[in-house]
């Protein structure tokens, strides 16, 4: 997290992060679609012949609530294939939250394990522990043929501590959910640590409903973990 004292401007960095092809890229272009013109700045994306990202998408969204805290949200994605290692410890530099795009087909298993180990040792990389990290997780391309059963990744959804969602990212579908989830993860973490809604009076919970509605998402944070596969602590904003 970046704050400005000076222009009361704060800016949250979120990565997308998984193995090639996955659909973090597509993920990314959803939100963009979905959010609403006077939120969004340019999606810069630069397409290669091995992969669609070959260094990272920024989607900055940008929202003010009454407080008078501006907040910047800068999203990026990585590049998934191997040889692009140092890119990714690159782009993890710094953030306050990661999605983790899986691809939902069997024959993937090893791929997103790899790819998840990936994420970690590039965060200890940087003097940051994946426990510690605002983590959510996709498994995308449910449209595909031979994807893992939605009861086995609700299995291993009650096994771990992050929400899990599923996603057909080409259709839109499960992306802004699985956005508005780690953004309300992030958030509770940096209200934690900075209890920035007694330094500026900012609304955790408040700002997460303007940034839903500017994404067309018409319900509560409640709703959103409630998209979750299996279980999902709620809690309130700071926990």
């Amino acid at each position: 997290m970046q704050l400005d004292f000076a222009t009361k401007e704060m800016t949250i960095k979120l990565v997308y992060y998984g193995p090639a092809l996955s659909g973090k890229t597509t993920n990314l272009q959803a939100l963009h679609a979905a959010a609403s013109g006077d939120s969004k700045g340019r999606l810069m994306t630069l397409d290669t012949r091995d992969d669609r990202t070959l260094f990272f998408d920024l989607l900055p969204l940008s929202f003010e609530d009454a407080s008078g805290l501006k907040v910047r949200l800068k999203v990026f994605t990585v590049p998934g294939q191997v040889i692009h290692s140092s890119t990714r410890r690159l782009v993890v530099q710094g953030a306050d939250g990661v999605a983790f795009i899986a691809d939902s087909r069997v024959a993937e298993t090893e791929t997103n394990a790899e790819s998840f180990v990936d994420l970690r040792d590039n965060l200890e990389a940087h003097g940051m522990l994946l426990g510690e990290m605002p983590l959510v997780i996709q498994f995308n391309k449910r449209d595909l043929p031979a994807v893992r059963p939605k009861d086995e990744v609700a299995e291993m959804a009650q096994a771990g501590r992050e929400p899990v969602y599923l996603a057909i990212a080409t259709q839109g579908d499960g992306v802004v959910e699985t956005f508005l989830a780690l953004l309300y993860q992030t958030w509770k973490r940096l209200e934690k640590e900075h209890t920035l809604s007694e330094k500026f009076g900012f609304d955790g919970r408040a700002f997460i409903a303007n940034v839903a509605e500017k994404l067309g998402f018409q319900g509560s944070i409640e709703d959103v973990l409630a998209h979750a596969v299996g279980a999902t602590s709620l809690g309130e904003v700071g926990e």
